[in-house]
């Protein structure tokens, strides 16, 4: 499955870099190791798309209510496979 998200643009050149190789998401989408993210830049002000784009595919999951991390949240190990910026 693919999921389609928003991030801030200030993230985006560390995950596109491989610096940042993990999301903090609320699991609402019932997110499962081998699924796609194409994340999309908006900027943090306005909230606007900005054009930038990850393509990346979720190799970990660690879900919530265990180590601090709220019930309902996972964070998500990922590997850029492209961007475009």
């Amino acid at each position: 499955m693919t999921h389609e998200l928003k991030t801030f643009d200030e993230y985006m050149v560390d995950i596109a870099s491989g610096k940042k190789t993990f999301e903090v998401r609320k699991n609402d989408r019932v997110f499962n190791e081998g699924d796609s993210l194409v994340l999309f830049g908006i900027n943090s002000t306005t909230k606007e798309i900005t054009g930038k784009i990850i393509h990346a595919n979720i190799t970990y999951i660690l879900h919530g209510g265990q180590f601090g991390l709220e019930d309902g949240y996972c964070v998500m190990a990922i590997k850029v496979t492209d961007y475009n910026f």
